[in-house]
């Protein structure tokens, strides 16, 4: 293991220099087994240092650029060069200027004195390191190139307890990357696919990613922000209901795939250009939650511009489940956030999966869709009530068995298997 110096330790008769394999298997400051990081340096706010230059823009931004916004987010907001920081008398974080770092490491390394953090990839090549002033020249060393330094605790990303991204509901390992021009490509695409939650629909996950890799790197590059995103597939969510109500199914479904292509890529851009605010997540969220039912109504509705003219009882029973079911899912998603400390998606690796399926948008617009291509907008109208009443019905299960874990474990929150190794 790598050797670490205690912070705050009081004087005593300096220790023989010990190199990094020769750090004791636990620490008195550490829980045994873990990578739990210390109690910060008191006294002093970190500044940061960035080591280098680099060109290399990702998502509209330059590495230094998205290296300074990233930090000051976690409250580091002063920036000294080298000289100005070998004369800073506290914490310093020093990260090399050429390399991106994932969110959840940059409060690692901003909660982890005397540490270095190395790449994720093969190379282990030390990225950033927080430490005292008389140990930024050993620190600058090493992220030059020169070897790895004693007294300072060494880890790749998967070496931290930063596997799980709650936020995002996934389990990742993060990334620590150098970039080149000849890895911005794929560095970029490994960025991008680092914003998605693990616990989303199969369209989502697996159709889009692709497509919307491209367009919200054009749109960054443009600086297109992503409420202006979320805007047009306001418009295009209205437009699907206009056209679902005159029975215009294909356009209709035209404009609710863009919506929901769109509805990736806004999250996506937030991200990846690090614009993300509370207002845009109200304005995107609030859309998601609101629109679903109306479309269902309209789709019921335009009907009759097929010709298919159902029993008022029947067209309100369909309408009912199909709304009522929706309702209740959210309510029970609810429940399971407030009573059980945690998305009921992200208990059990099953219910991750069924999450790709359950009667959401995406998958009830596939089943309009195959419905149209049949020419019979009514059945994929039963076939989404159908399916929400299942789906409703496995929801419940869930919850009561979740609700049965609980009560079993003591009345504890539930812990997600993503927490897990």
């Amino acid at each position: 293991m790598d050797k670490t110096v205690k912070p705050n330790q009081k004087k005593t008769a300096a220790p023989a220099a010990r190199s990094v394999s020769e750090e004791p298997a636990v620490r008195n400051d550490e829980t045994p087994g873990t990578d739990a990081p210390r109690p910060p340096l008191t006294g002093f706010s970190p500044v940061l240092c960035l080591l280098g230059e680099s060109a290399v823009r990702l998502f509209g931004r330059s590495l230094p650029e998205r290296l300074k916004l990233q930090f000051a987010r976690e409250g580091i907001t002063e920036v000294k060069t080298l000289a100005e920081a070998r004369e800073h008398n506290g914490p310093i974080i020093v990260v090399r200027a050429d390399c991106v770092l994932d969110p959840p490491l940059i409060q690692a390394v901003t909660k982890r004195p005397q540490f270095l953090l190395l790449a994720s990839d093969d190379s282990a090549a030390p990225l950033a390191a927080h430490v005292r002033k008389d140990s930024l020249d050993r620190a600058v060393a090493a992220l030059e190139g020169k070897g790895l330094p004693a007294g300072l605790l060494a880890r790749k990303p998967a070496d931290l307890d930063a596997q799980f991204w709650k936020a995002l509901r996934k389990r990742e390992v993060p990334y620590a990357l150098a970039v080149t021009p000849d890895t911005v490509t794929a560095v970029g695409w490994r960025m991008f696919m680092g914003t998605y939650k693990g616990a989303t629909d199969l369209i989502t996950k697996h159709l889009w990613p692709r497509p919307a890799y491209h367009v919200t790197a054009w749109l960054a590059e443009r600086g297109v922000t992503p409420n202006m995103v979320t805007t047009v597939g306001a418009i295009a969510t209205v437009l699907a209901f206009i056209l679902f109500w005159r029975g215009d199914y294909a356009l209709g479904l035209i404009a609710a795939w863009a919506m929901t292509f769109l509805d990736t890529v806004d999250g996506k851009l937030a991200r990846t250009t690090l614009t993300s605010s509370k207002w845009g997540d109200v304005f995107d969220h609030g859309i998601d939650l609101i629109h679903p039912p109306f479309w269902y109504v309209a789709w019921g509705l335009g009907l009759a511009a097929w010709g298919i003219i159902w029993p008022s009882a029947t067209f309100w029973w369909v309408i009912g489940i199909i709304l009522g079911g929706y309702v209740l899912q959210r309510i029970m998603e609810g429940i399971a956030i407030k009573w059980l400390g945690l998305e009921i998606h992200i208990w059990r690796p099953i219910d991750t999966l069924f999450r790709q399926i359950t009667a959401r948008r995406n998958p009830n617009l596939i089943i309009l869709t195959l419905s149209l291509l049949a020419r019979r907008p009514d059945w994929g109208l039963i076939a989404v009530a159908a399916w929400t009443l299942i789906c409703l019905v496995l929801h419940g299960l869930q919850l009561a068995q979740a609700l049965a874990a609980k009560r079993k474990q003591g009345g504890g929150p539930l812990i997600s298997w993503m927490t897990r190794p």
